[in-house]
């Protein structure tokens, strides 16, 4: 196995307020974003969870029977993995030569999901995955991934990976990202530091999470990227908060950070605050993932697979089996013609891009 650790590059970490209920609003934010991060050098860049268009926190607020006053809404402000406003960050990717981890909120037929696209410095998307278990309340309006949505993507730039929020607690979950060699890892996260009032949430703070997006780049020897969320008097208003539950979810909750191999936080130097939005820079080089590793690679010196292995099914789950004459296209096909269309439309011919169907990146898998 040959992976490029002569590396040395530029990252970058959203710290930013969606535009709350209006995913085209959010998607032009977002664009602005990425082009501010391109001109500062940066070469990939890491959002929120669930950015497009926001974290649903009204489905801890609110009792299951009010909270679905904003699920029309929300739905409305998702957005489909093949969609015009999927289509206007590909073209910012593409115009700004910027890798895309991009959170949002995925509309699939009638269901949503918490999904991170990958979107390639051409503006092609090279990956989607889905976070594997929504967390808590979050059940009640997202669906769940499947093992295909376990990967990195080999780039230029490194191999990147993502998770989820709590996906960041799946031991096994980490373990399996450990076994690809990531080496940029984006962490999408929402807002924090929300329900303190109840004196019993540690686990929802941002020391917390802050704590265990740096075990995560320990425990993997991976840069990672922590974008985060923020809550600002736009939220109140758009969830309709009385004053308890305001109180419950103030004002702020924003960390974004970047993190060694050695878990350190290289930009606690530069945070930005917890009510403010901005972006985060670090200048990466990725030896230093070797010299981490010298001391602990769990998938290499330091394991021990006559104890331990892991099993992993990366198959796609399906609700239909189809026979060779199936009568739907694979979803990676689907995609393939998707970037191909899209891309046929920055460049003005369709002819520039016709028969190109692979994906620019390829997926690493476990032990693939």
């Amino acid at each position: 196995m040959t992976i490029n650790y002569n590396i040395k590059t530029r990252v970058a970490a959203v710290q930013s307020e969606p535009v709350w209920f209006d995913g085209d609003a959010t998607v032009e934010k977002a664009c602005d974003i990425i082009a501010e991060a391109a001109e500062n050098g940066a070469k990939i860049i890491g959002f929120p969870e669930v950015y497009i268009s926001g974290f649903p926190w009204w489905v801890f607020t609110e009792n299951p029977v009010s909270a679905g006053q904003f699920v029309k809404d929300y739905y409305a402000s998702s957005m489909s993995l093949r969609s015009e406003r999927m289509k206007r960050i590909m073209a910012a990717a593409r115009r700004n030569k910027i890798f895309v981890v991009m959170g949002y909120s995925e509309l699939d037929g009638a269901s949503l999901y918490m999904s991170q696209a990958f979107i390639g410095d051409d503006g092609r998307i090279l990956a989607n995955r889905r976070k594997l278990k929504p967390t808590h309340a979050e059940r009640s309006l997202f669906g769940e991934g499947d093992g295909s949505d376990l990967f990195v993507v080999d780039t230029p730039v490194g191999r990147i990976g993502g998770l989820s929020c709590w996906e960041h607690y799946q031991a096994l979950e980490i373990f399996a990202m450990s076994t690809m060699h990531e080496q940029v890892h984006v962490a999408s996260w929402p807002s924090h530091d929300c329900y303190q009032n109840n004196g019993y949430n540690y686990s929802v703070t941002i020391d917390a999470n802050r704590n265990a997006t740096a075990m995560y780049a320990q425990l993997t020897q991976s840069f990672v990227i922590a974008a985060t969320s923020l809550i600002g008097p736009a939220a109140h208003k758009a969830f309709r908060l009385n004053a308890e539950q305001q109180a419950m979810l103030p004002h702020g909750g924003g960390w974004a950070a970047i993190f060694s191999p050695e878990g350190e936080e290289v930009t606690r130097d530069r945070r930005i605050p917890s009510d403010q939005e901005g972006i985060v820079y670090a200048d990466v080089d990725f030896t230093d993932i070797l010299a981490a590793k010298s001391w602990r690679d769990p998938v290499g010196h330091y394991s021990r697979p006559d104890i331990f292995t892991l099993h992993i099914n990366t198959n796609k789950n399906s609700l239909v089996e189809y026979n060779e004459n199936k009568s739907e296209r694979d979803t990676g096909d689907l995609l393939s013609d998707f970037n191909a269309q899209t891309l046929a439309h920055f460049e003005g011919s369709e002819s520039d891009v016709r028969g190109e169907t692979a994906l620019t990146a390829p997926l690493v898998r476990p032990n693939s």
